[in-house]
């Protein structure tokens, strides 16, 4: 089977990649293999055409290709809350959490996960037209295998963005090279009220998918919530998955990353999550109704988000 995700050397989808790689997949009966396609909405299609087989990726995206829920299921998180970050140019002289440092600048986001900027701007009081603030593709992040947060690390390093809306792993580039300073964190409670669930790292697939081989979106589940206990227990282990898939420089840092982001690692989609994800996609204009938790989530699933469960 193939797991698409949006962006590879990063922290975000770590966890359905070191599924893969660590064997739990393969423990479960299940071949796996990652394949990178970028931007999400693009992995997305691909999922409604029957090229890949699942979707590690953000949730809301998931109506790029099938509106309003239709023939999509949420099967677990991968981990809770929006997982970007936003970073400005360190010679801007940025502080945490003071957004008026995007007035009249250029910042760089991904298709699909800009809206997360954009909607967070706004409810912050942030006018994007009066306040001149733009936000884009960044220079060079262009075709279907893109890494994106390390593109936008390089590009505010020589100056071509002035911030950039992306992973732990391009945050770490570019606060470790000097150029780029964290403004919101959001998981970490940056940000106004609420933004924490406009969205979460998730595993997708289709309806006919989930009809015609349950037993192998089972396996996908339990192999999310294996690697979520071993990551937890022993982050490093991450660095093994580094050295076989990521350059010598991303492979040392990602340990650093995993055990940040170990304390989010909860399966779980819950209602409110959902409740609230809702609310931000209809204020974003890419969701008109009111799809229940059952819509959205693989329901069916839920005794497989615990520890022990088969």
């Amino acid at each position: 089977m193939k797991i698409a995700v949006p962006d590879l050397i990063s922290n975000s989808y770590f966890p359905a990649v070191a599924a893969v790689e660590l064997g739990l997949l393969k423990d479960e009966g299940a071949a796996a293999e990652v394949e990178l396609i970028f931007p999400v909405d693009r992995a997305y299609a691909a999922l409604r055409k029957g090229e890949v087989d699942f979707v590690a990726g953000s949730a809301h995206s998931a109506l790029s290709a099938f509106p309003e829920w239709k023939g999509v299921k949420l099967l677990c998180a991968q981990g809770q809350g929006m997982y970007w970050f936003l970073v400005m140019r360190r010679d801007l002289k940025p502080q945490r959490n003071d957004l008026s440092i995007v007035k009249g600048r250029r910042i760089g986001a991904a298709p699909w996960v800009d809206m997360g900027l954009k909607r967070l701007l706004v409810a912050a009081g942030i006018d994007l037209v009066r306040d001149e603030v733009q936000i884009g593709p960044v220079p060079g992040a262009e075709g279907t295998t893109v890494n994106f947060g390390l593109i936008a690390a390089y590009a505010l390093e020589k100056g071509l963005i002035d911030g950039f809306w992306a992973n732990g792993m391009g945050t770490e580039t570019a606060v470790r090279s000097g150029a780029g300073s964290i403004v919101l964190d959001v998981r970490r409670g940056d940000g106004p009220p609420g933004c924490f669930n406009y969205t979460l790292a998730s595993i997708a697939t289709s309806e006919r998918n989930i009809g015609k081989d349950t037993k192998l979106v089972e396996a996908m589940v339990r192999a999310i919530v294996r690697t979520h206990e071993i990551l937890k227990r022993d982050p490093d282990r991450a660095s093994e998955v580094g050295a076989k898939l990521f350059p010598k420089s991303e492979a040392t840092l990602i340990a650093t990353l995993i055990r940040r982001d170990a304390p989010y690692y909860d399966a779980s989609i819950s209602e409110a999550t959902v409740h609230d994800m809702n609310a931000f996609c209809r204020d974003l204009g890419i969701l008109a109704g009111a799809p229940s938790y059952g819509d959205v989530v693989a329901t069916g699933l839920q005794s497989l988000w615990y520890s022990g469960a088969r």
